[in-house]
């Protein structure tokens, strides 16, 4: 994982912790147009998401009184469906779905941190890789081949036999 992407996982995690998410903060250390488009979409779907449970699961039923509402009235029907509306029980919501994606949530947090540092050792041997070449580049025009010999004995031996075996690269 790149060091941005690293910076916005740590505070993905950090805000989920805190119940608050910093949705700027992370927006900032996004670096190209594609991570801010699916970055901005999931902000999107997060909020519709969120107001929508907020709305559901807040609304408290408010049940009429209808004693003093109808008082006056002694309607049979009225009054079957009144008690019938003062029956009705809305059960509170109890999850079951998460604490089943809860292991596979921690087992892919753990993937990924495997992942990062795979990734990490390679971008270290890439970089080194980059640097040597850089310098060889600079060295290049001056070096002789004894020089670049003594830095690749493989491609010596593979010279020294085609010279040996009469093969130039024929």
């Amino acid at each position: 994982m790149s060091g941005a992407g690293k910076k916005v996982a740590d505070l993905a995690a950090k805000a989920a912790a805190s119940k608050g998410i910093d949705w700027d903060g992370m927006a900032k250390l996004l670096v190209s147009e594609e991570a801010r488009k699916e970055f901005s979409s999931l902000r999107r779907a997060f909020d519709e998401v969120n107001s929508t449970l907020q709305t559901r699961f807040s609304q408290s039923s408010s049940f009429r009184r209808y004693n003093l509402t109808f008082s006056n009235t002694s309607s049979s029907k009225l009054i079957a469906s009144s008690e019938a509306l003062l029956c009705i029980q809305v059960p509170k919501y109890v999850d079951n779905v998460t604490p089943q994606f809860k292991p596979k949530f921690e087992s892919l947090l753990i993937e990924l941190k495997e992942a990062e540092q795979k990734s990490l050792q390679e971008t270290e041997r890439l970089e080194k890789e980059i640097a040597e070449v850089q310098e060889l580049k600079k060295k290049i025009s001056t070096m002789t081949a004894n020089e670049y010999f003594e830095k690749h004995p493989e491609l010596k031996k593979k010279f020294d036999d085609e010279i040996r075996n009469d093969y130039w690269g024929y």
